[in-house]
């Protein structure tokens, strides 16, 4: 399995990393993606990738959160890191509405901005979209020109919303919300392409049942996994090959 989505160099992590690593090794995630923030989080985003190369790998981003008003240097450090190291994708980037609506025009200009850089660098993405999955699937649209890959990070929108983003040739990240029973994503999840979701868990949010509430790792995995295979009425084997098969198409195409 391929953790496609997971903030594990953050400090609630930082007593524990051999143990979660090991972990994370017994129930068979062999890999895990780590988006960046903002210019406070790249360093130990880079400890933490240098720490294990063959388990870690790092994109590089602004998060919506953090574009404020001083959006533009945030985004030049960015532009400046992705040009100068390597990294397995743009992100984590998007729109956020949920908690400030202050910074919404400069958050889809730097939205576009980063998805422009990934065509340009031939980069997947990571997208994030609170309360904001229609104007993040829209901008998408408007940019997709055959160049644009990546996936919609903590989807739980609906079969509508799938269909666009499943045109638009990109995937959908299914983590944690899927396992709470009350998202809809169940039957969501039914009408999703096989070849269309890949797995992730956002630690150290959005940890699945039962641990929903508490710090989430990369060792839940196989929470998700199980979750998704009762919802398409498949095995877990199943899950786990066409979701690993995504997510190296995805993010590891040239290995």
């Amino acid at each position: 399995m391929i953790d496609t989505h997971a903030h594990l160099y953050l400090k609630d992590f930082e007593d524990d990393q051999d143990q979660l690593i090991e972990k994370a090794l017994e129930v068979g995630v062999k890999k895990v993606l780590l988006p960046n923030i903002n210019r406070s989080t790249v360093e130990a985003l880079h400890n933490l990738c240098d720490y294990n190369t063959s388990f870690y790998f790092p994109m590089m981003g602004v998060h919506p959160c953090y574009i404020k008003e001083d959006y533009l240097e945030e985004l030049a450090a960015a532009r400046k890191l992705l040009e100068n190291q390597k990294y397995y994708g743009v992100g984590e980037i998007g729109i956020d509405l949920y908690w400030d609506k202050t910074f919404e025009d400069e958050q889809k200009e730097a939205f576009r901005t980063q998805l422009e850089w990934a065509k340009e660098m031939q980069l997947p993405v990571s997208i994030h979209s609170r309360n904001a999955l229609k104007h993040t699937i829209a901008i998408a649209e408007e940019l997709q020109d055959g160049n644009l890959t990546g996936v919609f990070h903590c989807f739980n929108g609906s079969k509508k919303q799938a269909k666009r983003i499943m045109n638009l040739g990109m995937k959908m990240g299914i983590g944690g919300v899927i396992t709470y029973g009350i998202s809809g994503m169940e039957v969501v999840m039914s009408f999703i392409e096989s070849g269309a979701y890949v797995l992730e868990t956002d630690a150290p949010y959005l940890g699945p049942q039962p641990h929903k509430g508490k710090r989430n790792e990369s060792s839940y995995l196989p929470l998700i996994a199980n979750k998704i295979a009762e919802c398409r009425n498949e095995t877990l084997e199943k899950v786990i090959e066409d979701s690993s098969k995504t997510a190296t198409l995805v993010f590891f195409k040239e290995q």
